[in-house]
């Protein structure tokens, strides 16, 4: 069977030993985030992962959602959990207190995140959206619509969506057909389509608000002419004392629930809007803006879900290998007294378990990192720290949601392949993590989108000043550290990396001017250059803060285990990046050569 356990150990030593988390209170409005204030929030998220939420992630997966005339009903258990999700005030922990949240660091809401997507995916799709909303909203809707609609977001009573992908557009949101007609009244009637919009019907929350791409009637073409409205399931109505509650059904119904390969307790569901009504969101022809906080959000989030997957398909896969027994060691027998020796001895078997928790160890440690830039560029009083840490982010998100999930998918699969024949039966678990795990390389932006972002808009963004950014934060610890004789052996693959990555982008540079191909034809290998060249600088990171454990002498178990995790990933992932270097300056050259119709 599946397993999974919150890795609240992990979690914290990169907080409080990695990251130094303690730094997040010295930011305005984050003082009463001390770490011993986080570890609490963090156990009792725990509690309710392993206890509420993981229980329900086979049978919500085996009942899936039930749609009759437009109405969908959540899985067995699922409006419990959610109740009680909400009652603890999860729903709100980032928010501002201003609408009711609890204006915790970003920092926190990725840990909540992983922990929340590996117990049970597709429970938190349902809350985690209405967060994308939340901040679209708050970035860019009025006074009037943020003082309406984010306590109730924040309190997790109403649930939000975002409706951008129509039956003839996904990446290509320029063909967008949904029109806004303006109302007297200052509100607007919405007509289209909208298909693959997740958690647009369920029974969990009073309300859903949905985030509708559309046109005005004079729009221009194109990306230039889409608008962000506001349109709610029930329309809002306010009593006399202020309080605002549900009112009549609004013109937005979910005509359909899509038959999909995993995530069955999620409802993907096609909306129609006839004359919905809906409230402008920002500026009119300004919508990408708007909407491009939400995506940029769901990003990131996706790219936890992968983490999240990795992680509980560790733990599943460690705890099925050190049980079955099968074989003898190479080496002579482990377990004598038994008929075979469990499978965790074999080599093969051990880089299987090993390619899985070096991943998820560095990649925890990066989202942490991005948690806190994201704080820091929220908070910090100084506008350099908030411009050098944004550039970070935005550097880093299309890497984080493309390589976790690619990564997500690989483990889920790596740990079907430790249960050999058992994992590809349904009631062991495993399965489910691989149909689970396949959407999001699929959702928020193909991987391939990921990659053609990361390449075209934010290596040149700024005069390829984020970039930099990144590269110079590498090269910084690189020097600072070179001459450290512990950390040789984790600085200099790192420095030969770091080249690496710049050889290409130098090859980029001079190529792709000239013939825009070679940047397509380069992208994805480019971006997981990046991405393994950028956890080899957290297992540096995480190979300093071990050492000084070890030096401290409390728990030398845990630090020796992270040295040798780190070697193994030095040694054994690590070297991808040459091949990798060695695609990217194949150029276009043998993709492009074939003809269409040779294929």
């Amino acid at each position: 069977m599946a397993v999974y356990k919150a890795p609240l150990k992990d979690i914290q030593f990169v907080m409080n030993e990695v990251l130094d988390v303690s730094s997040l209170a010295k930011l305005p409005g984050y003082e009463d985030a001390t770490p011993d204030t986080i570890h609490a929030i963090l156990e009792e998220a725990a509690k309710l992962c392993e206890n509420v939420l993981f229980p329900l992630n086979r049978t919500g997966d085996e009942e899936g959602c039930h749609y009759e005339n437009g109405v969908v009903r959540t899985p067995k258990g699922f409006k419990e959990a959610y109740d009680q999700f909400r009652e603890g005030g999860w729903a709100g922990t980032t928010c501002d207190p201003a609408f009711g949240g609890q204006g915790l660091p970003a920092t926190v809401g990725f840990a909540l995140t992983e922990m929340f997507t590996a117990s049970n995916q597709a429970f938190a799709m349902y809350p985690g959206l209405s967060h994308g909303a939340y901040e679209a909203l708050a970035q860019h809707g009025s006074d009037a619509l943020k003082k309406q609609y984010l306590p109730k977001l924040a309190d997790g009573t109403w649930s939000g969506t975002m409706c951008l992908t129509e039956p003839q557009c996904g990446t290509d949101l320029g063909l967008i057909r949904t029109k806004a007609e303006p109302r007297s009244d200052g509100s607007y009637d919405i007509t289209g389509t909208k298909i693959f919009i997740s958690a647009g019907e369920h029974d969990l929350t009073e309300n859903i608000l949905h985030l509708v791409l559309a046109r005005l009637p004079d729009a221009p073409g194109g990306t230039k002419g889409i608008s962000l409205f506001l349109v709610p399931k029930f329309l809002p109505k306010a009593d006399a004392n202020g309080q605002v509650s549900v009112g009549e059904r609004n013109g937005i119904r979910c005509g359909a629930v899509e038959h999909k390969m995993g995530i069955k307790a999620n409802a993907t569901c096609v909306m129609n809007m006839d004359s919905a009504r809906g409230w402008l969101v920002g500026e009119a022809n300004r919508g990408m803006n708007a909407m491009f906080v939400m995506m940029n959000a769901a990003r990131l989030g996706v790219g936890m879900q992968g983490l999240g997957i990795a992680e509980c398909s560790y733990q599943s896969a460690v705890a099925y290998a050190r049980d079955r027994l099968q074989s003898r060691s190479l080496t002579g027998p482990k377990n004598a007294s038994g008929p075979a020796d469990p499978i965790i001895v074999h080599p093969d078997v051990r880089r299987m378990l090993l390619t899985q928790k070096s991943f998820t160890e560095a990649a925890r440690a990066l989202a942490l990192w991005v948690g806190m830039l994201i704080d820091e560029s929220h908070r910090h009083p100084d506008p350099a720290k908030r411009e050098a840490a944004d550039d970070l982010i935005q550097m880093l998100t299309p890497i984080i949601k493309a390589y976790f999930t690619d990564m997500g998918s690989e483990c889920a699969n790596t740990a079907m392949q430790v249960y050999g024949g058992h994992g590809f039966i349904r009631e062991n678990g495993v399965e489910q993590l691989v149909r689970d795990a396949r959407i999001t390389q699929l959702y928020e932006g193909t991987n391939g989108i990921q990659a053609l972002d990361l390449v075209g808009r934010k290596l040149p963004m700024k005069g390829g000043r984020a970039a930099q950014r990144l590269l110079g934060e590498i090269a910084g610890f690189v020097a600072a550290n070179k001459a450290n004789d512990k950390m040789k052996e984790f600085v200099e693959p790192l420095e030969k990396a770091l080249g690496r990555v710049q050889d290409a982008a130098l090859f980029l540079m001079q190529n792709a001017m000239k013939n825009p191909d070679e940047a397509g034809a380069a992208a994805t290998d480019l971006l997981r250059l990046m991405a393994l060249t950028a956890m080899t600088y957290m297992w540096g990171r995480i190979a300093i803060a071990a050492f000084k454990g070890l030096e401290a002498g409390t728990d030398n178990a845990f630090y020796e285990a992270k040295l040798i995790t780190a070697r193994f990933y030095i040694a054994r992932v690590l070297p991808q990046t040459t091949s990798l270097n060695h695609q990217i300056k194949a150029g276009a050259a043998t993709l492009m050569a074939m003809p269409a119709e040779a294929f």
